[in-house]
């Protein structure tokens, strides 16, 4: 591995340099030596044609590492054409034993700690330009083994007695127990790829806008991992800066390189570690070399004193806050504390946190929820990520379309367009919905679909469910009597019983249009009636609802944002299982499955008719990230059949809980992937989701008096899901 490192580098003078050029490329003029470690390197200029680079190798370097450069710039110049490589001009030769080559020479100057941010961005952006260059590329000696490659790190050792003070000896060692204990366990699940292998100031020549102009000496060039490749870049750009404006520096480097080609995860949280190993392989093997080769000692310890104050700065903070002041996501703070600090900031106005005991989110994949002491929670609760936390296809979507661009409906963009013409053709046909507004949540829809039934209608009263909720903007807390204050009540708001839940409905109808003051404008009724405590009305009562609402003058809003996008059945929306047409449909929560997105949908005579129709406007809504998040919930929905597959286990599910025979179950509703399960009390409620908790199982709590417990899991539960669940309500309620 040391080979090349270890072998008397060549010691050429400028006048033979200018001989050997002539006589074996036929270049004429003086020749500049530009300094190099283990070759040698000089600037060709005959004054006319422009010269050229004269490299003369190691005698200790392998011809198959020199095919395998210059492969790999051939490569990058077909791939990539507009990357600076400084290019051969003629095949290769040798000299007394020497390989030589001649390369194109490179216009420009070298760039230091002065390069301003947008430098700093630009230079790492086109260093992410020449990873994608080369990730196409192999050669069969690109498995070279080289100390200067940063997964060698552990092989510097033996080179640390070469370093004189003690102290400084200790901070490398420590430096090398990190990458043992963190970088090596993980190297295997590294992106890697061939590459350049230093990538650094003094290979770079850059333009009077300090752009890159040329990309030099691929001497280093090798299959490791890309991250490694990023922390020798990260090392050179941080050289000679402050400390206290090195990690800044550090991270502005870093969304350069992300903007074209970004990091994973797992790369950002070793990056502390990998640029660390970077910085102990200079100050290792520059100790060695020097004790061997000390003429040559100015070029090789050139970094070595910004090296030293870097490795010390990190040792000083440790790796998991070099890790987080590089961008990577840290450990999560302690439960308690995270609790009291949300309690300190948020508390007055925010709602307390659900359960006894909190849960701590610290990722989400598909049904589970893991908190930070690598516990998994069974989400039986969360109807947000409807087709499963952090489907790919939908995160992709987001991260794709954002890294384009998020503007607003003011400007045109395919998703606004193509999410609205995919839901209208989700609609049954007798709605004759042909408009769409996107907002932000559902709260806002509900908002924007009452501000149009009363404009229109020209009526200022509304009916709703005894216990609804339909938003927390002020028009929809209105109508929401699940969060009216302890005897308050919205005097334009009559209530009717829920549908399904055996109430005389007529009965109700009559008293409470009666009793409405300024004409009736809308009737708002959740699919699901969720906050009512879960039921099933059926199709004859919601058709009297309908018919009853338009004979008072006013419209009916399916409010879908809960009972929507497939969660009670197959039909997408709970009103098509009623064949009735409602005026409006508001849609929310599961829509852009976490991102938050929403729509009002409606007729075209209705929305013209609407005061505010031309000007409605929101500056997130309907922007082009979230529409492509939307889009891709509806097309995971549809490619993984979740509404027809979920009615199924939703019906084996209520089932299961019912046969268990439990003294306190009073009854086990729902339809779809929708149980509510009613207990005997509130308090019996809330001890058995505090206690399904406890045994890794999320449910919520709901009905006038939290009586019912809540389960709507993600489309994507299963049956077998569903059997921990039961047993675990089993054990409790027994």
């Amino acid at each position: 591995m040391a080979s090349v490192l270890d072998s008397t580098p060549p010691r050429f003078t400028t006048d033979e340099v200018t001989d050997i050029a002539a006589v074996v490329f036929g270049i004429h003029g003086t020749a500049s030596d530009l300094g190099s470690e283990r070759d040698q390197a000089f600037l060709l200029d005959d004054g006319a044609t422009g010269g050229g680079v004269l490299k003369i190798s190691n005698s200790g370097e392998d011809e198959s590492l020199l095919d395998f450069e210059e492969a790999a710039i051939a490569h990058i110049a077909a791939v990539d054409p507009g990357l600076p490589v400084a290019r051969p001009l003629a095949p290769r030769a040798t000299f007394d034993g020497h390989h030589v080559r001649l390369f194109e020479r490179c216009h420009g100057h070298k760039g230091g700690p002065e390069l301003g941010d947008a430098a700093v961005r630009e230079i790492a952006a086109t260093h992410a330009r020449l990873c994608l260059a080369l990730r196409s590329f192999f050669h069969p000696a690109a498995g070279r083994e080289l100390l200067w490659d940063v997964r060698a790190a552990p092989r510097l050792r033996p080179l640390l007695d070469e370093i004189a003070e003690p102290d400084r000896r200790s901070l490398v060692s420590r430096a090398l127990d990190g990458f043992d204990e963190r970088v090596l366990p993980e190297w295997g699940r590294l992106r890697a790829q061939v590459v350049h292998g230093d990538f650094n100031l003094d290979n770079l020549l850059l333009d009077e806008r300090d752009r890159v102009a040329g990309i030099l000496d691929f001497g280093d060039c090798c299959h490791t991992a890309l991250a490694a490749d990023v922390a020798v870049a990260l090392a050179s750009l941080l050289r000679g800066r402050p400390l206290d404006d090195a990690f800044r520096v550090a991270r502005v480097a870093l969304d350069g390189f992300a903007s074209r080609l970004p990091l994973d995860p797992l790369e950002l949280e070793l990056m502390g570690d990998l640029v660390a190993a970077r910085l102990t392989a200079i100050v290792s093997i520059s100790a060695w070399r020097t004790r061997r080769y000390p003429e040559n000692a100015a070029y090789i310890e050139a970094w070595d004193d910004d090296s030293w104050r870097l490795l010390e700065l990190f040792d000083e903070l440790g790796p998991e806050e070099v890790a987080r002041e590089l961008g990577a996501s840290g450990r999560a703070a302690a439960t308690p504390t995270l609790a009291a600090r949300r309690d300190d900031a948020l508390g007055a106005l925010l709602t307390p946190l659900t359960y006894s005991r909190p849960v701590h989110a610290a990722r989400a994949e598909g049904v589970w929820i893991h908190e930070p002491d690598g516990r998994r929670l069974l989400d039986a609760y969360n109807n947000v990520p409807v087709v499963g936390h952090s489907h790919p296809r939908v995160t992709e979507a987001v991260v794709r379309q954002t890294r384009l661009g998020a503007l607003n409906a003011r400007y045109l963009a395919d998703p606004l367009v193509e999410l609205a013409e995919r839901l209208l053709a989700t609609f049954p046909a007798d709605t004759r919905f042909d408009t769409v507004l996107l907002v932000n949540s559902g709260s806002e829809a509900n908002d924007v679909a009452w501000r149009l039934a009363a404009d229109v209608t020209g009526n200022g009263g509304a009916l709703v469910t005894e216990h609804a909720y339909h938003g927390v903007t002020a028009a929809t807390t209105a109508l929401s009597p699940a969060e009216w204050p302890p005897q308050t009540r919205a005097v334009h708001v009559a209530r009717i019983p829920p549908p399904g839940s055996g109430a005389e409905l007529a009965a109700a109808l009559d008293a409470a249009l009666a009793g409405l003051d300024g004409g009736l404008a809308a009737t708002f009724l959740d699919g699901s009636l969720m906050s009512d405590g879960i039921y099933s009305p059926r199709a004859a009562e919601l058709r009297l609802l309908v018919d009853r609402t338009h004979a008072a003058g006013g419209l009916y809003v399916a409010d879908e944002v809960q009972a929507g996008h497939g969660r009670l059945g197959p039909e997408l929306w709970s009103f098509a299982r009623h064949g009735i047409a409602p005026d409006v449909v508001t849609l929310g929560k599961p829509m852009g499955n976490g991102y938050p997105v929403a729509a009002v949908v409606t007729r075209r005579e209705l929305a013209e008719r609407f005061s505010y129709a031309g000007t409605t406007f929101s500056t997130f809504g309907g922007n082009p990230v979230a529409a492509s998040a939307a889009l891709a919930v509806l097309d995971v929905l549809e490619d993984e059949r979740l509404p027809e597959r979920a009615e199924a286990v939703g019906a084996r599910l209520r089932a299961a809980i019912e046969s268990l025979g439990k003294a306190d179950v009073v009854e086990v509703r729902g339809a779809g992937l929708l149980a509510g399960v009613q207990l005997s009390s509130g308090e019996l409620a809330g001890d058995t989701a505090d206690a399904l908790r406890e045994d890794g199982i999320l449910v919520g709590r709901t009905g006038r008096d939290d009586e019912v417990l809540k389960i709507r899991p993600p489309l994507v539960f299963s049956d077998e899901h569903s059997e921990l669940l039961v047993a675990a309500l089993d054990r409790i309620l027994g």
